[in-house]
């Protein structure tokens, strides 16, 4: 079979260490939740070499680069449409999914926070992720607040997942080796179906937050609260980086209610 070629503008780095890639299929822990697995970007296969192992899944490939696609074709017959030739940014999951299933995959390093938000639209069908990302977006995904590298990734999938820090890995296992460190975590979905406060303007605060982390919330928060009647709130002489979780929630609900 003709291999398939690393794409620049695709963002692929192919995985060539089998025990990497045995030891990522392995770190997902179903636990009987869900039976459906979708594996993004799978390039030539070496994480589904292993997933097609696993007769407790259903495996879906997905792939943007016809060429994968392709090859992927002739080297799994058997999956027919579990073979997807698509923009997994773009996919309907209510359509392609059944329940409640699982995403994994060797991220591509140039989507890898769009591949994030896309999981976070569907986070009450996706409840399990394990993926390889770029080492510093691994530490974004687990940061603890106080940290520089706590953001609104972390906020955001902090709030509806568990996020684990599974493992580091160098680049010399890849094909061709990225200029950085990768690593892989694990995601695994809490028991917040919704968060108790107003969703959409708790999204809106953390955004707002982190977009200005250098100010204060109570400047960079300027255009959502009621300045007069939070004058005597003392979370908002703070810095979004300094807020957990629970934290924002509260100041939503503050802001919520003193609109």
């Amino acid at each position: 079979m003709t291999l398939v070629r690393a794409k620049k503008h695709l963002g692929q780095h192919f995985l060539t260490d089998k025990n990497i890639a045995s030891k990522i299929v392995d770190s997902l822990k179903s636990q009987g939740s869900y039976k459906q697995v979708l594996e993004v970007g799978p390039g030539m296969g070496i994480l589904s070499d292993f997933l097609l192992q696993k007769p407790e899944y259903d495996v879906f490939l997905i792939d943007i680069d016809t060429e994968s696609y392709n090859f992927l074709q002739k080297k799994y017959p058997q999956l027919g449409e579990r073979l997807i030739n698509a923009d997994f940014l773009k996919l309907n999951f209510k359509t392609a999914f059944d329940n409640q299933m699982a995403v994994i995959g060797n991220f591509p390093y140039n989507i890898s926070s769009q591949i994030l938000f896309k999981i976070l639209d569907n986070r009450n069908q996706v409840v399990e992720v394990v993926g390889m990302f770029q080492k510093e977006v691994a530490e974004r995904c687990t940061a603890k607040a106080g940290s520089k590298e706590y953001g609104i990734l972390s906020v955001f999938l902090q709030a509806y997942y568990k996020v684990e820090y599974l493992f580091t890995v160098k680049a010399g296992v890849f094909n061709p080796p990225p200029k950085v460190l990768s690593a892989v975590i694990r995601l695994t979905r809490n028991n917040v179906e919704t968060l108790p406060c107003d969703e959409k303007l708790f999204w809106q605060v953390v955004k707002a937050g982190f977009n200005q982390r250098r100010k204060t919330l109570r400047n960079a928060l300027s255009s959502l609260i009621n300045k007069e009647k939070m004058a005597d709130n003392t979370t908002l002489d703070l810095r979004a980086e300094r807020l957990t979780v629970d934290d924002f929630v509260k100041l939503t609900n503050h802001i919520y209610a003193n609109r």
